[in-house]
């Protein structure tokens, strides 16, 4: 009797690890727990593992740079008991970014619009090795937003200061002639503002659960501490001041050589520097960068030339962004990152947790 259920559970952690792989490129010396089926629920929260992450931005002390993994190691986020990192459980943050399906939709999403700053984009076209090695980009990345949102606040201190040191080397000169440092806080926030608008539409509009207004802002401006960290300024607060940032910042944005090769390059997903995928996993792919386009601004899908489904064409899109989404949601199951840190934070041994976690 226990041979249906066994079946598909083999078969679901088949087509894990072929999305990891396809997704994420061979992550070698993963050691986070395995993620569990979701469920309707996760572990009970542990009081005061919550918003005093949030206000732990005073922790934030230079401490020595690590090197991460693919998704960060189990340290990063085991330990100690009862951390709540930078965030904490109950924050918004981590509902958003424990949904990896609308993360990876909102993440395409935020690369095609930071293509439209010049100075952003000559920084990452001289110094990324976008073209040559996408998916170690994509893990790099990809450690990073796991390990300042879910791992301890030590290990997102040392994220963090990797960062820095890693934007302290980015500089240069645009196509026409102006200088660009990475550690400037004006690129800064227009790469952070980006990312945050992004994650937060796709998870809106393709997560399991409901964001409304408030829980929203709320995402804002946890998310600021972050970006002040880096050294960004005038960071937005809330929706209505993510607005405001982008009308203010047009003038500055443009869709030159640089940005239209980038955007190009996302759009066709690798071109021929990722292996031919199947014709469903290139179905699929096709279905998230549509979809990701469709949560461009209008003005933003404009300048880079990338049309935004009518109406109709956009009903469709929806419907299957939401059917590969929900089929990715089912086999990558609970962020193994979610997992292990709901156990830190509970001060409960990641095993329990492996057992009891519920759907990011």
């Amino acid at each position: 009797m226990f041979f249906v259920p066994s079946t598909l559970e083999t078969f679901r952690m088949a087509m894990r690890h072929q999305v990891e792989a396809s997704v994420f490129g061979d992550p070698a010396g993963r050691e986070l727990p395995e993620p569990v089926p979701a469920s309707s629920g996760g572990p009970p929260i542990a009081a005061g593992c919550g918003p005093v992450g949030v206000r732990a931005a005073g922790r934030l002390a230079g401490v020595p740079a690590v090197r991460m993994g693919s998704v960060g190691t189990g340290s990063d986020f085991e330990g100690p008991p009862g951390d709540p990192g930078l965030f904490g459980s109950d924050s918004v943050t981590w509902r958003v970014h424990g949904d990896l399906p609308s993360m990876l939709v909102g993440g395409i999403a935020a690369l095609l619009l930071q293509t439209l700053h010049p100075l952003a984009m000559a920084g990452v076209a001289e110094h990324s090795a976008y073209r040559s090695d996408p998916l170690g980009r994509l893990r790099r990345t990809a450690s990073y937003v796991g390990v300042t949102t879910f791992g301890s606040t030590e290990a997102a201190q040392r994220a963090l200061r990797q960062v820095r040191a890693v934007h302290r080397r980015v500089r240069g000169v645009a196509p026409d002639g102006t200088p660009y440092d990475a550690s400037d806080p004006h690129l800064l926030t227009w790469v952070h503002v980006c990312e945050v608008r992004s994650f937060l539409r796709a998870y809106r509009r393709f997560g399991p659960m409901p964001v409304g207004a408030v829980a929203a802002d709320r995402y804002v401006s946890e998310m600021a501490m972050l970006a002040r960290y880096l050294g960004a300024t005038g960071v937005p607060e809330s929706c209505a001041e993510v607005d405001e940032y982008f009308r203010s910042v047009q003038p500055e944005l443009s869709a030159g050589a640089q940005a239209l090769s980038g955007a190009s390059f996302i759009v066709n997903v690798g071109g021929l520097s990722l292996p031919a995928p199947p014709l469903t996993t290139a179905a699929a792919r096709a279905v998230l960068v549509q979809a990701a386009i469709d949560l461009l601004p209008r003005w933003a899908a404009s300048m880079l030339g990338l049309r935004r489904p009518l109406l109709p064409e956009r009903l469709v899109l929806r419907a299957s962004a939401e059917a590969v989404l929900g089929t990715l949601r089912w086999v990558m199951g609970t962020s193994p990152a979610l997992i292990a840190a709901r156990s830190r934070c509970a001060g409960a041994p990641t095993e329990q947790a492996a057992v009891t976690g519920g759907a990011a």
